[in-house]
């Protein structure tokens, strides 16, 4: 029998991710409070390779119930080394931080790690690169998105495919036309479909 005013505990997810998922986080947890405790790793996840050096500080000792994970645009992202922050971005001059067997082996390590949580695991697929984005290419984050998904569908991940949403919430809600970044309305409608995968893996 249930005491009266009895309520299950909130189930933690942790939101591991780049800029876009910070900027949708606020909003993802404003549509699942009363069912999950969110929390985002420390900082901007960027590339997969930032992911293999912090994986275990940002789990933590913690026992997540959902571990939501994301990592393409900055490993499909061309930059100059010698210069830091967005104005190192250049796709005609700079270097590519991850290649694609890169992406896919370093993925592949990172699973392996993240498996051992026994959380349930959601993979988020990168979002809409536009035209005359200076350090990528448009078609970079379908190819990138493509071997994502190959990795988790042979590791048995699930994965909210959120890129073609994306391109049309980003025809909207862009910040510039040339840029990944969404507006507050764009992150909200972002929100809206990280909430609704992830609710399908609390209840």
């Amino acid at each position: 029998m249930l005491f009266s005013g009895w309520a299950p505990p909130k189930k933690k997810v942790l939101i591991i991710g780049d800029s876009i998922s910070i900027g949708y986080f606020p909003f993802v947890q404003e549509q699942l409070a009363g069912k999950a405790l969110l929390v985002h790793n420390k900082g901007n996840a960027q590339h997969t390779g930032t992911g293999l050096k912090n994986i275990n500080d940002w789990l933590g000792k913690e026992d997540w119930d959902v571990i939501q994970f994301n990592w393409g645009l900055w490993d499909l992202c061309y930059r100059l080394p010698e210069v830091k922050g967005e104005a190192g971005r250049d796709k005609v001059k700079g270097k590519l931080t991850t290649n694609l067997d890169q992406y896919s082996a370093n993925l592949e390590a990172l699973v392996k790690v993240l498996k051992k949580t026994n959380a349930k695991l959601v993979y988020v697929t990168t979002t809409y690169v536009p035209e005359n984005e200076p350090g990528r290419f448009v078609e970079d984050a379908e190819k990138y998105n493509a071997v994502a998904k190959a990795v988790m569908q042979a590791n048995g991940i699930k994965v909210n495919d959120i890129y073609s949403n994306s391109r049309k919430i980003h025809q909207k809600f862009a910040v510039a036309p040339n840029d990944v970044h969404y507006t507050k309305e764009g992150y909200q409608e972002l929100a809206k479909l990280i909430s609704q995968a992830l609710q399908n893996s609390i209840l």
